[in-house]
Order: structure tokens, then sequence, then C-alpha cells
């Protein structure tokens, strides 16, 4: 296990409060009337006893995860195929090599998005609300294009936009369109940096981000899910030259996958070599190849309890459709995929749908955007897979609480490791809190989308703890944010507790109130400050209470002399209005739908502001909102800052 995350407790991340018990303690857990400050919530308040774990016969058994066991001959293959004999030789030694085509049709069933194919037919592409005409569009590998463009460009992501917004008759001349600059601005003289087997134009292969593992894997892989739109037009001498293309591009992937820049690289170069091996002649040999690499791929980039290395979102829905492409290709040549790629998908989904909001969409973490309800349903029904959301993902670091209307995320864990990070966000114990369609506490989010509408000027800035509902010491970042997407030093471990609690009722005849708290504290800011920041949140069994406390606790055993200055920062959700009460202790939040919240600090230190900021949603576009900020001076010996959300009425 590579997060850093160390457990208190015992609770799987499967565990169903419900069902494995409760808590009781000591003491009231809400003595909060409508009226009343918060108190301090003591770390060891009543006898706290953690959910049972899941019973192993209800787990998903991850030995069902495991190689596809060959006889000797595909092993041979496989190794002959690995050190650079080619495939029509092994395939077929005794004939000359098949004509090159492709053996099916292949039938997605992920969508795309239709609004960006509606721009392609009109000339343009449309990426995160950006538009940028066809014809005035740079396809060298060489050209300086935003990631996000560069993604979509040089990925041919957009063919599944194309297909999702006309028919294929429709779609044809735009497609042709953009393949015929795209093959023409990246091909080279013949012997020029050309891949022999094939004739002129040749690939001007491996120079530049058209070259990345990844986006030739997400090219190559598109270009053979969407292949009727690139091969059944008019133009006769395009037909050859794609054919060409995609074999070459197969070529080059065989021979340098293994030198994908990240783990999310690498899954998409192996599923387009398996895919290629599927649909291509004489493809055993490079199937065979390609499955060992993808299973060894999956292992290597998803942990135990099936969230991606990087923790986002964004990966792990680009993950689950890779899966789900690759399963497609299968279907088409009516094969049977590995039994793994089905267990991989069942193990997916679920600490997926533990960032789903009431709203149906997700969370704001490790610089995704606020992904539409939409588009996360469209992925779970393509994916076949029925799933409750996970709750406590120890290992992938989120934990998910639902209380009637309202849903917590909590990020309980330390950032991604350097190697996995792709937007590496400073997020540790951020919070997000929604109820119902609304979502009253975010993150900013979209640093992944910056180069659209987000300025890419200001990427590392929303992957600061500042962007983050979290507690900051000194305006510094709680693990440091580097350039291109990596992380530093800083947060090496998490403690995380959950448990379900109770209190006793107050008179006879009156039910008890329970909740659900979670405990958890990081070391990101020990050496710098000597200081551990530990965030305890107990949401009440109805949904309209949430109880904070933020605490310093001294790194060593002794505390230091002086203060530091503190902020705690609030970032309230689109459509929210805020007032401040008159002794800066309180805010009001006035929801769209009519509902009032109330946010009110307990404890001497800190007041509230208010302050600007942004929000990011799921298609990349930027929108004004505002937080609450609870700014003071700490001691350096440690202090606690205990506050209450409370839904009034």
């Amino acid at each position: 296990m590579e997060s850093g995350l160390r457990t208190l407790g015992t609770s799987s991340a499967q565990s169903d409060e419900r069902e494995h018990g409760e808590v009781r303690g000591a003491g009231s857990i809400f003595p909060l009337g409508a009226e009343q400050e918060p108190t301090v919530l003591p770390a060891d308040e009543g006898t706290l006893t953690e959910t049972a774990p899941l019973d192993n016969s209800r787990a998903l058994a991850l030995a069902d995860f495991a190689p596809v066991s060959s006889g000797p001959v595909d092993a041979a293959l496989r190794w002959a195929y690995r050190i650079g004999v080619p495939g029509s030789l092994l395939a077929a030694p005794f004939r000359k090599p098949a004509k090159l085509r492709l053996l099916a049709t292949v039938e997605s069933p992920l969508e795309g998005d239709r609004a960006a194919g509606m721009a392609l037919r009109a000339g343009h592409f449309l990426v995160h609300g950006v538009r940028a005409p066809i014809a005035q569009m740079e396809f060298a590998s060489s050209a300086r294009l935003t990631p996000p463009f560069a993604r979509v460009v040089h990925g041919f992501s957009w063919l599944r936009d194309l297909s999702s917004a006309a028919s294929r008759e429709q779609g044809v001349p735009a497609a042709e369109r953009v393949i015929h600059a795209w093959l023409d601005a990246n091909s080279a003289p013949r012997g020029v940096g050309a891949v022999a087997d094939f004739g002129a134009p040749f690939l001007n292969t491996g120079r530049g981000p058209a070259w990345s593992v990844e986006n030739a894997g997400h090219r190559l892989l598109a270009w053979l899910v969407h292949a009727p739109l690139v091969l059944s037009g008019e133009n006769e001498s395009l037909r050859p030259r794609v054919l060409e293309a995609i074999a070459a591009t197969a070529r080059w992937l065989d021979r340098h996958v293994e030198g994908a820049e990240d783990g999310l690289g690498a899954l998409a170069g192996w599923c387009a070599i398996v895919a290629a091996g599927l649909l291509l002649p004489d493809g055993r040999p490079r199937r065979l190849f390609g499955e060992a690499g993808l299973l060894r791929a999956l292992g290597e980039a998803v942990s135990d309890d099936g969230g991606v290395l990087s923790r986002s979102p964004l990966a792990q829905m680009e993950t689950i459709a890779l899966l789900i492409d690759l399963r497609a290709c299968y279907e088409a040549v009516d094969r049977t995929p590995p039994r793994a790629l089905e267990t991989m998908l069942t193990l997916l989904m679920p600490p997926l749908l533990a960032l789903r909001h009431g709203d149906g969409g997700l969370g704001s973490w490790q610089g995704a955007g606020a992904t539409s309800a939409a588009t996360l349903a469209a992925l779970v029904e393509a994916s076949g897979v029925r799933a409750r959301p996970g709750k406590d993902m120890r290992q992938w670091g989120y934990q998910h609480v639902a209380h009637g209307k309202s849903v917590l995320q909590f990020d309980a864990a330390p950032p991604p490791r350097r190697r996995h990070a792709r937007f590496g966000c400073a997020s540790t114990l951020a919070f997000e809190f929604s109820q119902g369609e609304h979502r009253i506490i975010v993150n900013c989010g979209g640093a992944a989308l910056a180069g659209g509408q987000v300025p890419a000027r200001i990427e590392q800035g929303l992957r600061a703890t500042a962007a983050h509902s979290t507690l900051v010491l000194d305006d510094a970042n709680s693990t440091a944010v580097l350039i291109k997407g990596e992380i530093g030093k800083g947060v090496e471990e998490v403690d995380i507790t959950r448990a379900v609690i109770e209190q006793p009722a107050r008179r006879s005849g009156q039910a008890g109130r329970k909740g659900t708290r979670l405990e958890a504290c990081h070391d990101g800011y020990a050496s710098r400050f000597a200081l551990i920041h530990r965030r305890i949140l107990v949401l009440s069994d109805d949904g309209r209470e949430l109880r904070g406390e933020d605490v310093l606790d001294p790194a060593g055993k002794r505390g230091q002399r002086g203060k530091i200055g503190f902020a705690i920062r609030f970032h309230i959700g689109p459509g929210i209005e805020l007032g401040l009460s008159e002794d800066r202790r309180g805010a009001g939040l006035a929801l769209p739908d009519g509902s009032y919240w109330q946010l009110r600090l307990g404890g001497e230190e800190g007041e509230l502001a208010i302050e600007e900021s942004l929000w990011v949603d799921g298609q990349g576009r930027p929108q004004p909102i505002q937080q609450l900020v609870v700014e003071g001076l700490a001691s350096r010996s440690g202090g606690r800052f205990p506050w209450l959300l409370k839904q009034m009425g």
C-alpha cells in the first residue's frame, strides 16, 4: 500500500454502520440547540467502537483478478512476440502475411459529448467550452497546444463526440477532414522517422505529445473503435493511409508501451495493443502479449479497494472507459475477455460512486471539475456494473457519509505519490458537503481542465491547500505543489478512524440520536511548524447537522512558543447567498431551494469573513463563488477551533 495511510480502526471499505452496530458514548454528541454555540469535541469523547468489517463472503475476492492462464504454446508466442519476432510469422509461419484490414466493427456503449460533436460538424473543436477552428488548428506533434487540446487532437477522443452527434454518413466528412490533416502534419518523407514495414507516407513517430504512450494508445483505440468514421468515406486514397497508420502505431506501442509516463498512460497503451491484437489480422501473438501487460499494468495502477493511485476521479473514469471500449472489442470478434477485466470494472465503480453528491455529479478532487450527473450516469450505464458507493475507501483515501439528504466527502489520505500524480492537490483533510441537489461546501477543483476556459496560469493555485475546504497554516500548502502536476514533500501519513455514535435519549419515550464520526490527522505541517492538524467531523443521522473541529496538536512532547497565522476555509457552492452575523462569529447560508443553514464558530479564536473564490464545473467553466474564512493566530503549543453547520427551521 503506497498511500502512506495508517488506520486507527478496523472498519472495512464496504462496512454498513446500520447493519454492524453502533457506538454508545457516555456523553451527548449533539448537545446543540439552534441558538447554542458549538462546544469543543474532545477527541476521546465517549467510548467509540469501530464498525465491524465486511464478511469475507460478501467482499470482492482479489483472487478473481489473476493473469490469464495459458499453455506452453501461448507462453512461447507471448515470449517470442515480446523479443521482436513479427506477429505474422508467429501466427502463420508458412504463408504470406494477411492483407491489412479490420476483422470486425466495434459497437461501443460509451457516449460522447454531443455539443462537441456538433461543433466538429460546424468546423470547430470544442474543448472545455473553448472553440478552435479546424482550419486554423496546428496538428503537428511539435505544435504547442494546451494539455486539454493536445489530449483531444492527438488522442482522437473527438471521434466519440462526433459519433454521438451524427449518423455515419453525416460524420464521415468531418472525420476525414481532421484525420487527413493530422496524417499530413505527422508524416515524414520516406526513410525519415519511418516504420519500414509500410508504404508512403510514413508516420513521423516518436516525437512530441502525439507520441506519448497515453495519446498514442487513445488514438489507436479510437481509430479501431470508431473505424467506420475514418475508413468508410469516399476518399479512396485515405483508407490505406489510415490502415497503415493503425498498423504503424500498434508497432510503435509494442516497442514503447513499457516506457509510459505513468500508470494511466500504460493502461491506455496496453488496452490499444490488446484491441489491435483482436481486430488486426495475425493478431494472436500481439493479443497474448497485450493481455499479460494489461493485467500487470492494472495491478500496478489500482489499489486493493479499486481506486487508481493518482486518486483522481477523472483518471478513475478514464480507466473505466478504457476497459469498456476494450470489452466491446472482445465482443466484436465474439471472444470472451479475461475474467479479470470484469472483476476490475466491478472493483473500480464503488470508489468512483463514493464521490457522487446528491445532485448525481462528482466532487472536485485531485484536479477534477464537478463532473455532471449526466456524464457519470452514462458511464455507469455503459459499464453495466451496479454497485453501491464505497464508504470507507482507506487506500484510495476518501470517506463517504450519507445521512438523510446530505452527503459528506472527506479526503483522509496523503496526496498521490509523485510518480502517480497528474494534477496532484494538497487537499488532505478537506471536505465537501451537499444536501439534495445543492452543494453547500465545495473545493475549487478544475486544475486538470486548465488550458480551456480555466487559465493555465492559475493551475497551480487550484491545486493549493487554500483552494480546498480545510485548514491552512501561514498560507503554506500542507504538501508542496510543483509544476507539471507533480507533488513534493509534505503529508506522509494520515491517521483515520470512523465510527457510528449514539446520544442516549434525554427523556424517557424519546429516541436517541445517531451520527457518523470521522477523525483524521496529518503530518504535513510537522516539519515546518511542529504542529499536527487533526480534524473531527460528525454528521447527524438526519443529515441536518455537521459538527466539526480543527485541532492543532504539538508534533513533539513540548509545544513551541509564539503564535502562527491560520485560516479555515469553507468554499461555498454556487447559487448560495451569504450573510455575516453582527459578532462575525456566525454566517447564514440561503440555498436556492429556500432552505437556510447557519455556520457558527465555537471557542474564542478567529472571526469569519467573506471572500471571493471560484468553482470549476464539469465542463471546465469557472464560476464565481464565495468562501467563508476563519482567520486568526494560533498558539505554537496547539489550539482547538470548533464549528457547527446546521440546517435551521
